[in-house]
């Protein structure tokens, strides 16, 4: 509720005190608490967010570098492939080796893991910085200044983005650090869906008399916009940034295989995916690896991203029909115990009703 609001309500002396009600925060906590398979996604995020932080140190314990080659343990009669069982695998190299150049694997997933999620976090966050800038100035600004906000927004919408983000990355010089410009390129690229549901939600909340109050007050759109207008967006924006971190992961691992995102010899698991498309048959970790983690990141972070979107909106139902069923159940036997009470209630008060009438007919 809007200070304005409260100042201009709160006129009496007497005025009744309301208890406070629990913290947005505790809130959301409460009903995510109980899907169990978004706990679990979070978990699986979590997990892969320490290894990625943790990764110098996974390498250390191991005795490794990403970049570090290894030409005796690769068979060059062969083409390359590793020498041991199951893609070389031992007690110094956790995963086996790569092909032809003998890097460690292991070492490359967990340093690929820090440059996918940095890149795909990084580019969401300029992504969520730019369309709500965009989305707020255009629903509150004037008529013109949001027919041209919206114009722009509309092309960068239907702008294909791996289109464009390819053109982009083939001009940019060598010498620019790749998992930046990577960001960059997506970042800037990708604003439009934000921009879009920010500005169609401040429309909804002008109009309201938390931000009606506000305008009267004396209040400038900066102000409005910082007190009024971006708490009400916080759930959206959070919902929709939860579900762009996927998608952002997967827009890396495409450019980086198809050559134009990070190159070697930074690792990244779609530039690992790239050097494998040929070892799928001598060296399958080398595929399934990089594939697995990517899938399991993906997924889990859209698990998560829909128990988030679940918990702040607690009306919208699961489009992940997930760890939900019990939930249910319950309410529906619930609902049939308590409509079944009332339909006995009822039956006998009108029983009741009719016993009075008739004694009454009796005795007169």
């Amino acid at each position: 509720m809007s200070e304005a609001l409260l100042a201009s309500e709160n006129t009496g002396v007497g005025a009744t005190a309301v208890p406070a009600p629990a913290s947005g925060a505790r809130q959301f906590w409460r009903r995510l608490r109980t899907q169990r398979a978004a706990l679990a996604a979070a978990a699986v995020v979590a997990l892969l967010v320490l290894v990625a932080l943790a990764a110098p140190l996974f390498t250390a314990l191991e005795g490794q570098d990403p970049t570090s080659y290894h030409p005796a343990l690769v068979d060059s009669a062969r083409g390359g492939v590793p020498v041991g069982p199951f893609g070389g695998i031992s007690s110094e190299h956790w995963l086996g080796v790569e092909p032809q150049t003998g890097r460690d694997l292991f070492a490359r997933l967990v340093y690929g893991a820090r440059v996918s999620l940095g890149v795909a976090l990084a580019a969401t966050l300029l992504q969520v910085a730019i369309g709500v800038t965009v989305g707020l100035a255009g629903g509150l600004g004037a008529r013109w200044l949001d027919q041209t906000l919206s114009r722009a927004t509309d092309v960068m919408v239907a702008l294909p983005l791996m289109v464009l983000a390819l053109a982009l990355l083939a001009v940019v010089p060598d010498g620019f650090p790749r998992p930046v410009l990577v960001a960059l390129v997506i970042g800037f690229v990708g604003w439009g869906g934000v921009a879009k549901v920010v500005r169609a939600k401040t429309i909804s909340l002008k109009s309201l008399d938390h931000v009606a109050a506000a305008r009267l007050s004396g209040w400038g759109g900066v102000r409005i916009a910082r007190r009024e207008l971006l708490p009400a967006l916080a759930a959206p924006v959070i919902t929709y940034a939860a579900l762009l971190v996927p998608t952002n992961i997967t827009v890396e691992a495409a450019l980086s295989f198809l050559g134009v995102g990070v190159k070697p010899p930074t690792a990244s698991w779609g530039q690992m995916l790239t050097s494998a498309d040929v070892w799928y048959q001598a060296a399958p970790q080398y595929l399934l690896l990089p594939a697995a983690a990517l899938f399991v990141t993906v997924l889990a972070l859209t698990v998560l991203g829909d128990g988030v979107r679940t918990a702040l909106d607690p009306r919208a139902a699961s489009r992940l029909l997930v760890g939900t069923r019990r939930t249910r159940k319950v309410g529906t036997r619930r609902t049939r115990k308590v409509g079944t009470w009332r339909t006995r209630k009822a039956v006998t008060l009108r029983t009741r009703k009719a016993d009075t009438l008739r004694t009454r007919k009796d005795g007169s």
